[in-house]
Order: structure tokens, then C-alpha cells, then sequence
């Protein structure tokens, strides 16, 4: 896989179990993303190890909070494959990010309202706890 312009930016010095280290992934998930190709690809050094950049860190940070918010593997898939683009594809990825932001603020309105919910329910619970220890009497 061919090293994006983004993370020639960054001198490759980490060796995967660094990267593993510094970004809190095994060295079996950073696999797994590579070979999903959800990861800009890693340069090689002398020896013909894969060595990765502290922008590779900040990228798996990202993939995170992707899957975390709900974006689905072939979405990440396809923001992954226009990073690597790079120019060409600056528009895709953007839109590809404004429609998952869009489906991530949905979400937290429908979360908001339950919250909002559950909240009058506690304070509806916290009444009837209230008036179960004073023997059930109405409290003014």
C-alpha cells in the first residue's frame, strides 16, 4: 500500500509494537487494519520492516472515534482509500465525513431525548422513595 501524502509528512520511526504502544492497539488489531486497508500504508526500513509515524498514532485515534460513532468498516474503508488518493479525492472525503457527522448528530439528539426521559423518570422515582419513607404521607 502506497504511503499517503499525509503521513510522508511525519519521519516513520516507530516499529508496529511502538505503534501498538503509543496508541493503545495490539499489534494484532493494527494488523487487521492493515489488511482491511483502513491504514495509509507504512514505509520500510533498511532491514524491510514496516515503520510507521506518529501520524499513524493520530490516524488510529481517528479510525476510534469512527467506529465508536457508528461508521461502519466499508465507510472507514472508502475514507481510508481517498486519504490515500489524496487531492483527488479531497471532496469525498469530506462529504463521506459531513454525512457521517450529520448521522452522528441524529444520534445524539435521539440519545439527548432519552436522556431527558430516564431524567423525569428518576425524579419520579425519587418522589415515590421520598413519600415511601415518611409512611406515605404526602409531602408538601
Amino acid at each position: 500500500m502506497a504511503s499517503s501524502p499525509l503521513f510522508l509528512q511525519d519521519t516513520p520511526t516507530l516499529r508496529i509494537g511502538e505503534l501498538a504502544r503509543l496508541s493503545g492497539r495490539s499489534v494484532h488489531t493494527i494488523r487487521w487494519y492493515e489488511a482491511q486497508r483502513l491504514m495509509p500504508g507504512a514505509a520500510r526500513d533498511a532491514g524491510g520492516r514496516r515503520v510507521f509515524s506518529q501520524a499513524h498514532v493520530a490516524w488510529l485515534g481517528l479510525l476510534d472515534r469512527l467506529r465508536a460513532s457508528g461508521m461502519s468498516v466499508r465507510d472507514m474503508q472508502a475514507y481510508a482509500r481517498g486519504v490515500r488518493q489524496g487531492k483527488p479525492a479531497l471532496a469525498e472525503c469530506r462529504e463521506l465525513l459531513a454525512q457521517h457527522r450529520l448521522k452522528v448528530q441524529q444520534r445524539a439528539e435521539e440519545l439527548r431525548t432519552a436522556a431527558t426521559l430516564m431524567d423525569h423518570k428518576i425524579a419520579m422515582y425519587d418522589k415515590w422513595l421520598v413519600r415511601a419513607a415518611s409512611g406515605g404521607k404526602r409531602l408538601p
